[in-house]
């Protein structure tokens, strides 16, 4: 496998870390339709763990059976595919070395309370990812929420530990909850309040939700208008996040989010390439569609990112 300069410089920005780590983020960028050109498009299959097994798969019975997610992000040539640990289990000896994956180290479900704030249990390892030859592990954090101060220090212990065992570190950086309201959740200064604390922890590879253009803290409104950041467009958002990430030293995918149309999700892709995102990690706008459609659709978002300058 002989990198290309794209990823070779990407590969550089990551200063620290051991060849290990740097091969399994090597693994990723050159694997599938996309390899070689620094982008990313990742398959992840938690929403049974957050949302319930009918609220994930009904509409695409398939999606029941964990074999359908790896030969979808398989034969859609993703660069990735990520779940929580059983999901893995189930096709780790069909398909071991077929596809890189990422190991789902922490879920929340839609049955808690969340007294004492917006958390997720711990429910894979480090050690658990190794055995089942993942690239990564992924872990999400809950800025903003009470329990966000446990959600870190879980993080910073587990990514120690992946680094030193030659593993990548993918956070989900969540904005919820504490003193948020809904839609500031999605606001452009909180997530990028988000993914920058996402690199602060030390994360390898970081995924948030578009943003919208909505401003939440009166603080940051300050700054923003008075600094005149670009937020018309959500390309000029998207640009933005990538600056907040290190200037763009660090690789940030784009969440799919809730179900939409095809031509929503389409131009959401292209807001992202245009602003310079790396890519999208997108679940239920592809599995819960029949295959055929499903494997059209990440052909069509493959092709915009392979054309992304």
């Amino acid at each position: 496998m002989k990198l290309t300069q794209k990823v070779q410089k990407i590969l550089s920005y990551y200063e620290s870390d051991n060849p290990g780590t740097k091969a399994k983020l090597a693994q990723m960028m050159m694997t599938g339709k996309l390899a070689g050109t620094g982008k990313l498009v990742i398959l992840p299959v938690d929403q049974g763990f957050e949302h319930g097994p009918a609220r994930s798969f009904a509409q695409n019975p398939d999606a029941y059976d964990p074999h359908y997610h790896f030969k979808l992000a398989i034969d859609a040539g993703l660069n990735a595919y990520a779940a929580p640990l059983g999901m893995l289990e189930a096709g780790a000896g069909t398909f071991a070395g077929a596809i890189p994956t990422i190991l789902k180290v922490n879920s929340a479900n839609s049955l808690a309370t969340h007294v004492g704030g917006h958390n997720q249990a711990v429910t894979g390892s480090v050690q658990e990812a190794l055995r089942l030859g993942c690239s990564a592990i992924g872990f999400t954090i809950y800025p903003g929420s009470d329990a966000a101060f446990d959600m870190f220090e879980d993080i910073r212990e587990m990514a120690e530990e992946a680094k030193a065992y030659g593993l990548a570190v993918v956070i989900w950086s969540y904005p919820r909850g504490g003193a948020l309201s809904k839609d500031g959740e999605t606001a452009f200064d909180i997530c990028t309040y988000a993914a920058h604390m996402a690199a602060l922890l030390g994360a390898h590879i970081i995924k948030v939700k578009l943003p919208s253009d909505k401003l939440e803290l009166k603080e940051a409104r300050v700054v923003y208008e008075k600094e005149k950041i670009p937020s018309n467009t959500l390309g000029e958002r998207v640009a933005h996040i990538k600056q907040a990430t290190f200037a763009g030293r660090r690789l940030v995918i784009f969440s799919g989010g809730g179900t939409k149309s095809t031509s929503e999700l389409m131009d959401e892709i292209k807001s992202i390439a245009k602003g310079g995102g790396d890519g999208s990690i997108i679940g239920r706008n592809v599995f819960q569609r029949p295959r055929a459609e499903a494997l059209d659709m990440l052909k069509d978002i493959v092709q915009i990112y392979k054309e992304a300058k």
